[in-house]
């Protein structure tokens, strides 16, 4: 097992303060890499990664010479998947293709983080194009089984103590699931939210950003730090939680739901009350429009390259291609109008019966053995398709020690309330331990 998960909250602190050198920081991290890199893989490879990052540290000490004026992220080492630009760092993209095909102005999220005072530890493994050909990261809970994807390193990376911080994105379930699998929280904000700029696309309908820490208080940190719009609201009431109907729960497995029913009983005898509802008439036909609507927009991003590099191509990569072909732009049309209506209605729905929080399970089941999957997607697609915000926080561990998540979504554009709820759910966990 390499799970040692870092707090931002209180690294940041000892950062800014003086308390841990950021040298002495950056040197522990760097041995950190040396010793568990070679078994997990979340990090690409890069040559003189000690050299630029302790030049980047003199800098950023010379700029802020005073800890009563450096910034909230200051010298916080942050990891970032491999589609998102960081300026004079390759992108890939998961790839074996050319980096010239991703080239490109530094992502807004990166700039944000290095105004924030961050610093850019590497680039994370992610699958092929951010869909489903996995990289080499393995989990850190056991290497044997897959961390999840797309975004698996950024997930390892956190799990394993080597990044208190990782950027990621989610075009189906790339945040929540592999947060799940590796036992950490993964936040995704609601569409829209946080710019995609600079990333290279998936599904520019469905793409979201999103980030790993290693707890909800963390998190709490990175998105004051880097959303310029959020509002700082604390959990004055206990919220009203639901329960999507069977036909979505019953996605996922037995053991699945038996831990997440142990976790709901948490809630109530803490007295919290749960709803069942419906929100959606057809899981099955959200699930069928989401991989039309992701597999036609890829073959949009991909026409002007895929002919050229085609070879290149895993074989998952060249079916999405070629799927999306078939699709008809009066169907992708139709696809994008269905995504509003669900997001305007699941919101207006939950707003009326005065549901807060909708929890699921984060994932159908703990990380699968084995590396050449990441896993179903199918506990975060509809959220995803709808645009609303989510969040994973770790619940329970199955009978092997693999972590289980718990998933909340709240209404569209409600990302402040999430991230204060999942404060107060998370600590009843914690509490049950």
């Amino acid at each position: 097992m390499y799970y040692s998960p870092i707090s931002l909250k209180n690294l940041a602190h000892d950062l800014r303060s003086g308390k841990l050198p950021l040298s002495d920081y950056i040197e522990q991290t760097l041995r950190r890499m040396e010793e568990i890199e070679p078994i997990i893989h979340s990090f690409i490879p890069e040559e003189k990664r000690d050299i630029r990052l302790l030049f980047e540290a003199k800098a950023l000490l010379e700029r802020y010479p005073d800890p009563y004026e450096r910034p909230p992220l200051f010298g916080v080492l942050v990891g970032v998947k491999d589609i998102i630009n960081v300026d004079r760092l390759q992108t890939l993209a998961g790839s074996k293709l050319p980096p010239e095909v991703f080239q490109g102005e530094e992502a807004d999220i990166v700039t944000i983080l290095k105004s924030a005072g961050a610093i850019i530890l590497g680039k994370t493994v992610c699958t092929e194009f951010a869909y489903f050909q996995p990289g080499e990261t393995t989990n850190p809970h056991n290497p044997k089984h897959t961390p999840g994807g797309s975004s698996s390193g950024s997930a390892a990376a956190v799990a394993a103590g080597i990044s208190p911080l990782t950027v990621g994105t989610q075009t189906i379930a790339s945040v929540i699931r592999p947060a799940a699998y590796c036992g950490v929280v993964g936040f995704k904000p609601s569409y829209g939210r946080v710019s995609m700029c600079g990333v290279f696309p998936l599904a520019k309908s469905a793409d979201h950003l999103g980030f790993f820490t290693a707890d909800v208080e963390s998190m709490k940190l990175v998105v004051r730090s880097v959303i310029s719009n959020w509002h700082k609201i604390t959990a004055k009431k206990k919220p009203l939680l639901a329960i999507p109907a069977s036909e979505f729960l019953n996605q996922a497995e037995p053991a699945t739901l038996q831990s997440f029913n142990r976790t709901l009983k948490l809630f109530t005898k803490a007295g919290f009350e749960i709803r069942a509802t419906t929100l959606f008439k057809n899981i099955e036909l959200i699930n069928e429009l989401h991989q039309e609507l992701l597999a036609a927009e890829f073959a949009v991003q991909h026409h002007e390259i895929f002919w050229e590099h085609f070879k290149l191509y895993s074989e998952h990569s060249k079916s999405l291609y070629k799927k999306g072909l078939h699709i008809r732009a009066e169907k992708v049309k139709a696809i994008r109008e269905q995504q509003l209506i669900m997001r305007y209605e699941v919101t207006e729905k939950m707003e009326e019966k005065g549901i807060d929080l909708l929890l699921t399970p984060a994932a159908t089941r703990s990380a699968p053995l084995g590396l050449n999957s990441t896993g179903s997607p199918l506990m975060s697609l509809p959220w995803t398709f709808a645009g609303l915000p989510s969040i994973t926080i770790p619940s329970d561990n199955n009978r092997k020690g693999l972590p289980l998540g718990l998933q909340l979504i709240a209404p569209y554009g409600e990302d402040e309330n999430l991230l204060a709820y999942a404060k107060v759910l998370n600590e009843i966990i914690n509490c049950s331990v």
